[in-house]
C-alpha cells in the first residue's frame, strides 16, 4: 500500500533533516523493507500529552519515544516557562524511573532546560514519581519532569511534566507546551548539550526529607509497635519502589518485611513479569508465592515508578486474595475518615477527592462522615488539580482512582505508592490489633454500606485503524445509547465531551462543572453505574461498570458477590463487549 501523503512529508522531513545517521538509516530500512504500516504508526501523528504526559513506544518517528519527540517536549516547556516566567531564575527538578534509557533521556532533557538557561535540580539515580512531584514543591521549582512510562510494557518509556504546584500539568498550561513543541519545526530548534554548571545533583537529603513528611501523617503508632513483627512482603516489580517502600516501612516501625529479591533488582526490561503492572495478577505471582511460603498478612507491590500499588490480603479461610483498586480505595479512605472522626477532627472544613470512574461507595462513605467528596475526570492530574484549588481552604484528608492510585495528605499532588504502602500496612496492623483483618473490616464496610462491585474491561485497538474503530464505538454509544443495561433501565446519561447530564425521565439536561473529556456514563434505575472511555496513555478503549446490592451479614458475603458478578456478565453483554 502507498504511504499517507502526511506521513510521507514527515518521513521525507526526518531523512532529510538535522537528524542523526543511525535514525535516518533505520527509517531508510523500514521505506526498503516495504513496512508502511510500522511506518504509517511512527509518523502518523505527533506525540500528545494524554492523562498520563507523553508516553510511547520507544524508536524512530514522530509518534515514537527518542531523543527528538523528548528534546522537543522539553524545548517546548522550556519556552513556556521561559514566556510564563519572564522576569525570574527559573528552576526545574527531574528524575527518572527503572526504563531502558530512562537514564539516557532524563539526562539529554537537564541539558535542553540546563541549554535554556534554567535551573535544574537533578536526583542523581532513580526515584519513584510521587518524589518528584513532593521535590517540585519542596524546592519551590517552576515545574519538573520525570521519564516514566509508569506500568506500560517494556518497549516504551514517558515524559511526565510538572507544574509549580507538583501536579501534572493541566490546560491551559499542558496546551501551551503542545503549542510551544508543534511551533518547534526543526530540529535544529532544539537546545541540545547544555552545561552541568546549572545542574544540581539531589538526592538523600530530599529522600530524608519526604520520609519523615510521611511518618508524620501515622495515626496509628501504638498498634504498630503491638504489631511489629507482622509478616509484609514487599516488590516493587524491578522499579523504583525498591528505593523507598523498605525504608518507609521501617521508619513506620515494620520489623518483618519480606523482600521478592529476584525483584528488588533494577531491570528496564522486567524480566520475571509479563508487564510490570500490578493491577495484574500476573505481575504479584511470584510475590503471592512467598506469601504462601511465609504465611505473610500482607502482600504490597508497586509499578516501576512507584506511584500505584496492588495489594493482597487473607480472606476468613486463611487464603492470600488480591483486592483491586477500588477495595483498597475503600479501605484507606475510610481508615483514614473514621480515624479523623474519632480524634474529633473532623469539622466540615475536610474533603477527600475520587474519579468519576472510581467506586461511589466512597462517595457513601464520606457523606456519612460530613466530608465533601470532589468526583473529577480520571487522571490523578485532576485529583492534583482540585488539592490546589482548595490549599489554604479546606483540608485534604487522601484521594483515590480505581486504577490502583491513591494519597494521603498534601505533600505531593500525584498518586504515591510510596504513601500508600505505608499506610496499608499501617490499616492492617490495626485491624490485626483489633482482632480482624484488612478483608473483614472491608466485609464491615459492605454490611455499613453496601456492597458495591466494580468490573473494568479494556479492549485494545493498536495504531491509525484502532484509534480510529475507538472513536467509532464511542460514536456508536452516543448515536444510539443502550435504554437497559443488566435488566435496569437507563435513567441518566452523562456525556463529558459536551458536559451535559440528561435525566431521560423527564428529558431534562443540565450542564457539570467539569472540563470536556471524551467519557460517557450510564445510570440504571437500580444503581448500576457505567462508564466508556478511551486510555489517555495506552491504545485502548475502557469499561468500568459498578454494580451494588445489600449485604445482610458477612456470611452471605459469596452469594452476594456471585449474583453482582452475574449482572457484572450481563450488562457487559448487553454493550456488547
Amino acid at each position: 500500500m502507498a504511504l499517507d501523503t502526511t506521513v510521507q512529508e514527515k518521513i521525507n522531513h526526518w531523512l532529510n533533516g538535522n537528524y542523526d545517521a543511525e535514525s535516518k538509516a533505520e527509517i531508510q530500512q523500514m521505506l526498503d523493507e516495504g513496512k508502511e504500516t510500522e511506518l504509517t504508526d511512527a509518523f502518523y501523528k505527533d506525540l500528545e500529552f494524554g492523562t498520563g504526559g507523553l508516553r510511547g513506544i520507544m524508536g524512530v518517528g514522530a509518534n515514537r519515544v527518542n531523543k527528538y519527540t523528548f528534546g522537543a517536549a522539553t524545548q517546548g516547556f522550556s519556552n513556556h516557562l521561559l514566556k510564563t516566567y519572564p522576569n525570574e531564575q527559573i528552576k526545574v527538578a527531574i528524575a527518572h524511573d527503572c526504563r531502558n534509557n530512562s537514564d539516557t533521556f532524563a539526562k539529554m532533557v537537564a541539558e535542553v532546560f540546563s541549554a535554556n538557561g534554567i535551573y535544574v535540580y537533578f536526583f542523581e539515580g532513580l526515584r519513584p514519581t510521587p518524589e518528584l512531584s513532593y521535590a517540585v514543591r519542596e524546592l519551590g521549582c517552576h515545574g519538573g519532569v520525570v521519564l516514566t512510562a509508569s506500568h506500560n510494557p517494556k518497549e516504551y518509556n514517558g515524559y511526565k511534566a510538572y507544574g509549580p504546584d507538583g501536579g501534572q500539568l493541566i490546560a491551559p498550561n499542558d496546551v501551551s507546551v503542545m503549542n510551544e513543541v508543534r511551533s518547534i519545526t526543526d530540529v535544529s530548534d532544539i537546545k541540545f548539550g547544555g552545561s552541568w554548571d546549572n545542574i544540581e545533583k539531589i538526592g538523600k537529603e530530599i529522600d530524608d526529607k519526604y520520609l519523615d513528611e510521611l511518618l508524620a501523617l501515622s495515626i496509628s503508632q501504638d498498634a504498630i509497635k503491638r504489631q511489629k513483627d507482622m509478616k509484609i512482603v514487599f516488590s516493587p516489580i524491578h522499579g523504583t519502589g525498591g528505593v523507598l517502600v523498605p525504608p518507609v516501612l521501617k521508619k513506620f516501625g515494620f520489623e518483618n518485611v519480606i523482600l521478592v529479591e529476584e525483584q528488588m533488582v533494577y531491570d528496564g526490561n522486567f524480566p520475571t513479569v509479563i508487564y510490570p503492572n500490578p493491577e495484574e495478577r500476573e505481575a504479584l505471582t511470584m510475590a503471592l508465592k512467598k506469601a504462601e511460603e511465609t504465611g505473610a498478612d500482607l502482600v504490597m507491590a508497586t509499578d516501576p515508578d512507584a506511584d500505584r500499588v496492588g495489594i493482597a490480603v487473607r480472606n476468613t479461610s486463611d487464603e492470600v486474595v488480591l483486592l483491586n483498586g477500588n477495595q483498597a480505595a475503600v479501605l484507606l479512605l475510610h481508615y483514614m475518615l473514621t480515624a479523623w472522626e474519632k480524634a474529633g477532627k473532623l469539622d466540615g472544613n475536610q474533603y477527600v477527592v475520587k474519579t468519576i470512574v472510581t467506586s461511589y461507595l466512597l462517595d457513601k462513605i464520606a457523606e456519612s462522615k460530613g466530608v465533601d467528596c470532589y468526583n473529577t475526570l480520571t487522571g490523578f492530574k485532576w485529583i492534583g488539580a482540585i488539592m490546589t484549588q482548595m490549599e489554604g481552604k479546606k483540608t485534604f484528608i487522601a484521594g483515590g482512582e480505581e486504577s490502583y492510585g491513591y494519597l494521603v495528605g498534601e505533600h505531593a499532588r500525584d498518586k504515591d505508592a510510596i504513601v500508600s504502602c505505608a499506610m496499608i500496612a499501617e490499616m492492617a496492623a490495626y485491624y490485626k490489633d483489633q482482632g480482624s483483618s484488612l478483608y473483614e473490616a472491608l466485609v464491615s464496610i459492605y454490611e455499613e454500606y453496601g456492597f458495591y462491585k466494580e468490573k473494568l474491561v479494556a479492549i485494545t485497538k493498536k495504531g491509525k485503524s484502532g484509534a480510529e474503530e475507538i472513536q467509532a464505538m464511542l460514536a456508536g454509544y452516543r448515536n444510539a445509547p443502550p435504554t437497559e443495561l443488566g435488566g435496569s433501565k437507563v435513567v441518566t446519561i452523562k456525556d463529558y465531551k459536551s458536559g451535559i447530564s440528561k435525566d431521560l425521565a423527564s428529558g431534562e439536561e443540565s450542564k457539570m462543572d467539569l472540563p470536556s473529556s471524551n467519557v460517557l456514563q450510564f445510570f440504571t434505575a437500580d444503581g448500576s453505574i457505567i462508564s466508556a472511555r478511551p486510555s489517555g496513555t495506552e491504545p485502548k478503549i475502557k469499561f468500568y461498570c459498578s454494580v451494588k446490592e445489600d449485604l445482610d451479614n458477612a456470611e452471605s458475603v459469596d452469594m452476594v458477590e456471585a449474583e453482582l458478578d452475574a449482572k457484572l456478565e450481563r450488562i457487559m453483554s448487553d454493550l456488547g463487549v
